[in-house]
């Protein structure tokens, strides 16, 4: 790697603005989980009031707020710095699964600060309206079924690994010191749930690919959604939610005490 391109990316990962604009992103990304796990509680109850549960939706709702915009920009700007460390991360790391990771991460964080940008513009965006455009393009590229059904069980494996570092606490590895026992059981339970949303998110693209049917991937509201039209959906929806709210709560923990 270019000597030059590392020494910029060591700079840019110990500077101070970068770090405290990282640890602001998680928090931004902790409130977008709440209001994620609000509105699929609402939707498990049947009021969910035509706002889809997933990023966008929860963006929609904090736009109209009354601080809704300034909360916006400085997620936007959080956001941008937080896709920064992570490049920083994965130019810096030695292990090749580390520099993915991490640049999945940016790749992750940099469509959430996009998002937040174009409602804070004044713009709208539909996460799922989006998911269902991507595995059309997808499916009609040449062998597009076998791309759709891989991207379905990329995702399928990620939310595995969710519930496995949840499950086993691994992500107290991304934490430079013991957060406390609420915010640990908080993690665990939100990994977990996280994992199973993402599950159904990576089964309805596989879905799309057997049926050949792009508009069957429908992202993380879809995913909700086919929860709750499951047998005691409502239970098993409100559950997630919890869960989700709880990876929420997490993730303000992590802004505190994350390894940045």
């Amino acid at each position: 790697m270019n000597p030059d391109v590392r020494r910029a990316a060591d700079r840019a990962n110990d500077s101070a603005v970068v770090e405290w604009g990282a640890r602001l992103g998680y928090a931004a990304n902790g409130l977008i989980h709440l209001l994620i796990a609000w509105i699929a509680a609402q939707v498990a109850l049947g009021s969910g009031g035509g706002q889809n549960a997933d990023q966008s939706g929860a963006l929609a709702t904090l736009a109209k707020e009354s601080y809704g915009q300034v909360l916006l920009w400085v997620a936007v700007a959080a956001f941008t710095l937080l896709v920064v460390w992570e490049i920083t991360e994965a130019v810096l790391r030695h292990e090749t699964g580390d520099r993915v990771k991490a640049a999945a991460k940016a790749v992750a964080y940099g469509a959430l600060g996009w998002t937040a940008f174009t409602f804070a513009s004044g713009g709208h965006s539909s996460s799922s309206k989006t998911t269902k455009d991507f595995t059309a393009t997808l499916m009609n590229a040449p062998g597009g079924q076998l791309l759709v059904g891989a991207v379905g069980a990329g995702i399928v494996a990620i939310g595995g690994y969710h519930v496995y570092k949840g499950w086993t606490k691994k992500f107290m590895e991304d934490l430079k010191e013991h957060p406390g026992r609420f915010a640990t059981v908080a993690g665990r339970v939100g990994y977990i749930a996280k994992g199973v949303a993402l599950g159904v998110v990576g089964f309805l693209f596989v879905v799309a690919a057997v049926q050949h049917r792009s508009g069957k991937a429908t992202g993380l509201d879809g995913a909700l959604r086919t929860l709750r039209d499951a047998p005691a959906g409502t239970v098993l929806l409100l559950l997630v939610a919890l869960g989700i709210a709880a990876f929420g709560v997490y993730s303000f923990a992590r802004a505190r005490y994350a390894r940045v």
